[in-house]
């Protein structure tokens, strides 16, 4: 018997997704809840199981599509439904199935670009042999997989203006997302932004001390767990900076403390959230921020990972930024941005050194909190992260 299965509510309000991948064909077995299908929504990439045993008989959308919720995405028989199919397909045929001479494949060409490029290339599901490359004799760079990215993507379109060549790109999945949210940020705040700056050299050599330890363990030690303890200690003296504003309540402050950490991905940023950040040692928040970037990167996590946070925090120092006014990520009242580290001349008793500076941008909303108590918070920050000795007796 057949099933057309329709593409079920995965909840959060959320009326419709794009098709990235069809993990099935026709003509396929499958399993009871085997993974058949991958959609993205305006919140995560979640994977659609199948209802039953049985083949499949038809697929009803191509990859990129727009599906709707309710639609139906696949048809699901049996062999007698195949059978019967292949039947009604072959019943109007007179000369019968002529088969398709099969293309000589190509002679293998060698591939001229590097382990970094072709990294990329399979972040980006780029088959990096596809790719034509611009630099010399052919060589494929960096730049020639972000073109390609950019014409394979679903409803891509090469076309020519008054002045050149223009690849037009649909708004749709995690970017459109991004797009409708911005506007709704903008204008739902009164956004200012505060910098400062702080000095890390302390705590600079307590990571570097650490960083063999964690290594031998496989993890990775960054200063962001660091950052984490400080804004949630702060956050803590300074509570209107994890608030949020409803129009009708009032100043909303938040007694748990969840924040979310900034991860680019190939399709955008998206904010997965720590859930009770003042629990955690900096060990357990390392070991949380590899694991929820990793999956971040590769579209895994659950829509309730990326819910909930109180307040945020993203890092541009990791692509070389200093200073930066970001985005709210509303309802929040704040969110900080994290520079470069940068060696600098400071006066330190009486006398000129050398200095690690990290510069700090903290975008607040005007309607939950002034200027001064800002600028108290992100020097409260500053404090902390300065003074590795305050900071280590709470990472117990």
């Amino acid at each position: 018997m057949k099933t057309e299965f329709k593409l079920p509510d995965v909840g959060e309000g959320i009326t419709e997704g794009e098709l990235i991948e069809w993990k099935v064909k026709p003509g396929d077995a499958i399993k009871e809840d085997q993974l058949i299908a991958e959609i993205e929504t305006d919140k995560a990439v979640v994977e659609i199981p199948s209802p039953r045993d049985g083949i499949v008989l038809e697929l009803h959308f191509e990859e990129g599509d727009t599906v709707p919720i309710g639609d139906v995405i696949v048809t699901i028989g049996d062999e007698a439904d195949r059978q019967a199919g292949e039947e009604k397909k072959d019943s109007g045929t007179v000369v019968g199935v002529l088969e398709e001479a099969e293309e000589p494949a190509d002679a293998e060409k060698e591939i001229l670009t590097t382990p970094r490029v072709r990294k990329i290339a399979e972040e980006m599901k780029i088959d990096i042999a596809t790719v034509k490359g611009t630099g010399p004799d052919g060589r494929i760079m960096e730049e020639d997989v972000i073109h390609a990215s950019q014409e394979q993507k679903p409803g891509a379109r090469r076309e020519q203006d008054d002045y050149g060549t223009v690849i037009k790109l649909p708004l749709r999945g995690l970017r459109k997302t991004i797009a409708r949210n911005m506007i709704q940020y903008q204008q739902s705040t009164a956004q200012v932004t505060h910098m400062d700056e702080a000095d890390m050299t302390e705590l600079a050599l307590i990571k570097e001390k650490e960083e063999n330890a964690f290594a031998e363990k496989g993890r990775k030690l960054t200063y962001l767990p660091f950052i984490i303890k400080a804004v949630v200690l702060s956050l803590k003296k300074f509570p209107y900076l994890n608030a949020s504003l409803d129009e009708e309540s009032g100043i909303i402050i938040k007694k748990y403390y969840n924040i979310g950490i900034g991860v680019d991905t190939k399709d955008g940023l998206i904010v997965p959230v720590i859930k009770n950040a003042d629990g955690k040692n900096i060990i357990r928040l390392a070991e949380e921020i590899a694991d929820l970037a990793k999956r971040g990167r590769e579209r895994k996590l659950e829509i309730k990972e990326l819910k909930g946070s109180t307040f945020s925090i993203t890092n541009i120092g990791s692509y070389g930024g200093i200073y930066a006014t970001p985005i709210i990520n509303y309802p929040e009242a704040a969110i900080l941005a994290s520079g470069r580290i940068q060696d600098k001349p400071r006066v330190v008793a009486g006398e000129i050194a050398i200095r690690k500076v990290l510069p700090l941008s903290l975008a607040f909303d005007h309607r939950i909190l002034d200027g001064g108590m800002a600028a108290r918070f992100i020097k409260s920050v500053a404090q902390l992260l300065e003074d590795p000795g305050r900071l280590l007796l709470e990472l117990k």
